[in-house]
């Protein structure tokens, strides 16, 4: 990353075109969420999760088929650690019992098979975990924004609050597009990637405000510009080594932490981009200027302090 330190890249010259591609994204993503809306997984529709462990590792084809057969077509299967363990979601219905449930799956599985755990997740519950997901997310974002007003100037507090809506709605769109199963782990990914998103930001809006009270003679555009260059080999740095952990987790961490891998790759991607071109165009629009990140120091404290 030795080459990034001599870069300099005018970001700001193409914020319209990224704010054009941004727009249709969220067109995309909105439009997704309205249409076909979210694959909610049991965490929130309510269903039975039954573990069940294989003396050899079965094909999950053949699970899905033997299940099928049996009139459990909406069963989702997933391998669950080791190709042994599986894990079969069912969703809610009120015509069985759970324990009924149980015995139709382990009987369709046939010989071989011992069951670990059943749990069952009520609708009523599943609804308050929508709600208290969706709690949280607003609590982050007025969080994120008094800190940041607290910390810069309301400016850069609007522009930070802005990227992370921006984040969350594209990355939700992409997974309603895709119908990605949405569940607790896939909340938890978007409160991280929130974070991962914030993180960056902050690092850019410290150098801004640092290279706003050093270079006196530049503009506001040349100051965020160069304020870019100079983090960037650090942002291509993180985020690489990220996502490179990410796609191992995709890739080899099994179909139970597919959409929460997926989910935080999404997310990362997103929010690297909204740093640059959504986060530090937004206070670019809002007018922000040194005047507004100067200290302002009295020339003699000492008198005002005299009674």
């Amino acid at each position: 990353m030795e080459i990034l330190k001599n870069i300099n890249i005018d970001f700001m010259r193409h914020r319209w075109l990224a704010i054009g591609f941004s727009s249709i994204l969220l067109v995309v993503g909105i439009g997704s969420l309205i249409t076909k809306g979210l694959n909610f997984g049991l965490d929130f529709t309510g269903g039975t999760l039954i573990e069940v462990i294989y003396d050899k590792a079965p094909k999950l084809e053949a699970v899905r088929t033997s299940l099928k057969d049996a009139g459990l077509s909406d069963a989702v299967v997933q391998t669950f650690g080791s190709a042994n363990d599986i894990v079969v979601r069912l969703a809610a219905s009120g015509e069985t019992s759970n324990a009924e449930v149980s015995s139709r799956v382990l009987a369709a599985l046939g010989d071989g098979v011992e069951m670990r755990r059943v749990e069952f997740v009520g609708p009523q519950v599943g609804e308050e975990l929508a709600e208290q997901g969706g709690l949280a997310l607003l609590w982050v974002l007025a969080g994120v924004f008094v800190y940041i007003m607290f910390r810069f100037q309301w400016r850069f507090s609007v522009g930070a609050v802005v990227a992370l809506v921006h984040d969350v709605l594209i990355t939700v769109g992409i997974l309603s597009l895709l119908q990605i199963e949405f569940d607790l782990t896939v909340v938890a990914a978007l409160l991280a990637a929130i974070g991962y998103s914030l993180n960056d930001t902050i690092v850019l809006y410290d150098r801004i405000r640092e290279n706003f009270r050093r270079l006196r003679k530049d503009g506001p555009t040349e100051v965020v510009n160069i304020s870019i260059n100079q983090t960037l080999a650090r942002t291509m740095v993180t985020s690489l080594t990220t996502i490179m952990v990410l796609l191992a987790l995709f890739y080899f961490g099994g179909e139970i932490i597919h959409s929460f891998a997926f989910t935080l790759l999404v997310g990362v991607l997103i929010g690297t981009y909204s740093s640059v071109f959504v986060a530090s165009a937004a206070i670019l629009h809002l007018g922000v200027s040194k005047q507004d990140l100067l200290v302002i120091t009295k020339e003699n404290p000492e008198i005002d302090a005299l009674p």
